[in-house]
Parts: structure tokens; C-alpha cells; sequence
């Protein structure tokens, strides 16, 4: 049998919290991706959900792990004295559709900053069709963990669904 690798292991944790959301009815898993890059041998795995209820619009949201060569590699091979680097990054990404001008996106970086806290990259970026002024945007909210996540974190990963919970449910407020 293998020993399992740090990304193994945290997406396990992930995957686990989710899907226990998701039989308890709190949240919908609308997508799931476990991605092997055999070209530049790396793994992502990706797993997106709603709210059940939502309050006006239903908002979104995916959770990305990705595993690079250099992350396995620091992890298996401990004569590269890279122990920092073995573990897998984090991106949280929230989507949500809305007409541009009725979004208060300050109000947006406001409420993230506030859940995430100011160390933590929160960028956003909007997707519209510029020839149908009525249409509706695409909105996209991302936060990024500027370091790299290590299997020793694991309880962080569980607490961490808490938060993006709370994104979603307040981010709908504002919606």
C-alpha cells in the first residue's frame, strides 16, 4: 500500500467536510474535478456547491487544490531541503450573476477582507457581453492564500469551510 501524500490527504479532508454538508442538506455540490497533469506532473482538485436556500440570487462557490511537481517532489524527496514547499495551494473562488450596476463591489472587498482578513489576496473580476447593456455579468470573487497549505494544517481546512459558508450566505445579502 502507498503512503498517501499531503495533497491526498487534504483533499480527503475537503471532499469529506463537503460531502457531509451536502448529505446534511446545508449545501448542493453543482461540480467536482480531480485532475491529473501528467505533462508537468501536477494534480488539482476541484469541488463547487450552493447554498440549498439561498436568500435573493444563489451565489457559488470553488474551492481549488492544486499539487505542482515541486510540492511532491519537496515531499519526497527530503535531501531537497524544500520541506516549505511540500503541501498544495489553495484558491477559493465565488461566483455570482448580477446587473453591473447594481453591484457595490467596495462593499464586496469590504465583507471578504473582513472574513479572510487582510493578508489574504482578495481580487474580483466581472464577465459581461458589452453589446447587451441589460444583460447580466458574470462576478467573480477570489481568494488566495499567498503561501503554501501543509498536511499539518489539516484542522485549518475544516474551520476554513466554516468561512466560506459565511462568504456565501453574506455575499448573498448583498447581491
Amino acid at each position: 500500500m502507498f503512503d498517501p501524500t499531503a495533497f491526498d490527504n487534504m483533499k480527503v479532508v475537503i471532499e469529506g467536510a463537503i460531502y457531509d454538508l451536502d448529505l446534511g442538506g446545508e449545501i448542493v455540490i453543482t461540480d467536482r474535478n480531480d485532475i491529473i497533469n501528467m505533462a508537468k506532473m501536477s494534480r488539482i482538485f476541484e469541488i463547487s456547491f450552493k447554498m440549498t436556500e439561498t436568500i435573493k440570487k444563489s451565489a457559488s462557490v470553488k474551492i481549488s487544490l492544486e499539487s505542482s511537481m515541486i510540492n511532491l517532489a519537496a515531499e519526497l524527496i527530503p535531501g531537497m531541503k524544500a520541506e516549505k514547499m511540500a503541501g498544495s495551494s489553495l484558491k477559493l473562488e465565488f461566483f455570482f450573476e448580477s446587473v453591473v450596476n447594481q453591484v457595490d463591489y467596495d462593499k464586496i472587498e469590504k465583507l471578504f477582507s473582513d472574513i479572510w482578513g487582510p493578508s489574504r489576496k482578495i481580487s474580483q473580476r466581472v464577465q459581461l457581453d458589452p453589446l447587451y447593456k441589460e444583460s447580466e455579468a458574470l462576478h467573480t470573487i477570489t481568494v488566495e492564500f499567498d503561501r503554501i497549505i501543509q498536511e499539518a494544517q489539516l484542522d485549518d481546512l475544516i474551520d476554513m469551510i466554516e468561512y466560506i459558508i459565511t462568504s456565501v450566505k453574506r455575499l448573498e445579502l448583498l447581491i
